[in-house]
């Protein structure tokens, strides 16, 4: 378990509830084998995506304006979008890493060996331990945008900055890098790594 105290006096939680603690924990515990920076990394990017809950949220807004909001895949990107009928579900952010479009869904799907249909449930994504392995999955293998943990953390990198394009370009990348170090932080000072 990730030291509560040290979570508050590097300014990320006031008082960490219950829930907080046990999505920390379950983001460690998927992550035990993972290169520390890498794990803090994650642990930034969920406390960013979730709003600091550290649980799976939905998106805010849910998609709304977005064509992920509505029945349309990626397709070949802007203006080449492709309308779908089946199923009748729609692919706004859900998850630790707010998971859109419907084929990251449909990937996801094929990926786990876990038996999880995120295309047809992508409520799943809401739940802790589905969640948790899609931000593994989705980060280390490059699913979002072809960029993956390895190539911004390795044996001659460390590029909590430009590791944002991981998820989403260089949104936020600054605030997320200052999380990133504060993880840092209590994962150096604890004895999970």
């Amino acid at each position: 378990m990730v030291n509560k105290d040290k979570l508050i006096t590097t300014g990320l939680f006031t008082n960490p509830t219950a829930a907080q603690l046990q999505g920390i924990d379950a983001i460690l515990t998927a992550g035990a084998t993972t290169e520390t920076r890498q794990l803090a990394y994650i642990l930034a990017t969920a406390y960013h995506e979730t709003a600091k809950t550290m649980q799976p949220i939905e998106e805010y807004g849910k998609g709304k304006g977005k064509p992920y909001g509505e029945k349309f895949k990626y397709g070949g990107g802007p203006n080449k979008r492709v309308a779908y009928s089946t199923p009748d579900k729609l692919y706004f952010g859900r998850g630790h890493t707010q998971n859109t479009w419907y084929e990251t869904y449909e990937k996801l799907t094929a990926h786990n060996t876990n038996g999880w249909d995120f295309l047809n449930n992508p409520e799943l994504l809401l739940q802790i331990q589905p969640s948790v392995w899609a931000t593994f999955y989705a980060m280390t293998t490059g699913l979002y945008t072809g960029r993956k943990l390895s190539q911004y953390f390795n044996d001659t990198t460390t590029d909590p900055v430009n590791a944002r394009k991981i998820i989403n370009g260089l949104d936020k990348a600054d605030m997320i890098a200052g999380y990133y170090e504060k993880f840092m932080e209590c994962l150096l000072q604890t004895n999970i790594t």
